[in-house]
């Protein structure tokens, strides 16, 4: 645990000096994942790292916090958000049921509702739509599917993604959830970089981001400095 909390703390650090306005924790390192279901939950130890790396990391670095329980444990998330205080939580599949690589993921956004409310949690919840590494079962209406998600499932703002890690969300899709949703938040998961920042960026009210900014542009390499302030640079403030 100290050589992961080694690392984190150290690519927490380089994203700060980058400028970057916040910090996601997750357990990226953990595949293949739990399902994160009510019946299979990650197991105690996730969420427990989960929360010392977080709690380390804000302390550290003074910014902001978003927790991401993998690969939809939302009520593990919502636990470590209420322990450290976080701005953020994701939750991959919080309406709908999709096929993944753990296997059929459904939506439990009435139980991470009511775990809200006990918890007398303000933190923003940000919900996956289309969510990469996944297919929804059933074909569906994108616009009537995106409504229903900023209308009925209890979210705060929705994410966008690639299909998979990496990989950038299509201009054209953007476009049309964004018709569908009006001003409810979008939020950019996957696939930003500094070529794209220009028709991607000015579209979307936040980027969660991390392989452009990885050395070589490898998901699980460290924070290159370097690449973390170009695409700061290209993702103005305002």
């Amino acid at each position: 645990m100290q050589v992961v909390l080694a690392a984190a703390l150290a690519d927490a650090k380089t994203f700060a000096e980058a400028g970057f306005d916040g910090l996601v924790i997750e357990n990226f390192g953990d595949a293949p994942f739990r399902r994160g279901t009510v019946d299979d939950p990650v197991t105690p130890d996730v969420a427990a790292a989960i929360a010392v790396a977080a709690d380390r990391i804000k302390t550290s670095t003074g910014l902001p916090v978003a927790i991401n329980c993998l690969r939809n444990d939302g009520i593990a998330a919502l636990g470590v958000a209420a322990a450290v205080s976080a701005q953020w939580v994701r939750v991959n599949v919080l309406t709908g049921a999709y096929v993944t690589d753990q296997g059929i993921i459904a939506g439990e956004s009435a139980r991470l509702a009511a775990y809200r409310r006990q918890l007398h949690l303000d933190t923003t919840l940000l919900a996956d739509f289309m969510v990469k590494h996944a297919k929804p079962m059933v074909d569906f209406d994108l616009a009537t599917g995106a409504r229903d998600l900023a209308e009925r499932s209890g979210a705060d703002g929705m994410v966008l993604s690639g299909s998979r890690t990496g990989q950038p969300v299509d201009v054209a899709l953007f476009d049309t959830v964004r018709a569908a949703v009006g001003d409810f938040p979008i939020w950019i998961g996957s696939g930003l970089d500094p070529d794209n920042a220009k028709d991607l960026w000015p579209r979307c009210d936040g980027a969660i981001v991390g392989t452009w900014c990885k050395q070589d542009g490898k998901s699980s390499n460290p924070v290159d400095g370097g690449r973390a302030a170009i695409l700061r640079a290209a993702c103005p403030a305002g």
